[in-house]
């Protein structure tokens, strides 16, 4: 994958997941992208009160995992990171 695809793909990932950011927002939690992969995996960390929602699995399956895959049909996996693994 070129720079130039990379972060174009980045941009798109970025768009997607300002569409759904506000939602998390008034909850009090967020969403920081960590990585791209050169396989097309998107890894993501929830923040603030995500981490630790009993409704996390879902809002991340069906809010940021398909806004993801619409804007970002190329992406073949979204997957969540922890704090810890990413220290």
């Amino acid at each position: 994958m070129s720079v130039e695809n990379k972060e174009d793909l980045l941009r798109r990932i970025e768009e997607a997941l300002d569409s759904v950011r506000p939602y998390l927002l008034a909850d009090g939690g967020d969403v920081k992208l960590h990585d791209l992969t050169d396989d097309m995996v998107v890894r993501l960390e929830l923040l603030g009160s995500c981490q630790s929602c009993p409704m996390s699995a879902m809002t991340f399956k069906a809010g940021l995992e398909e806004s993801i895959r619409r804007a970002v049909p190329e992406v073949v996996k979204v997957e969540a990171v922890s704090e810890i693994e990413t220290a």
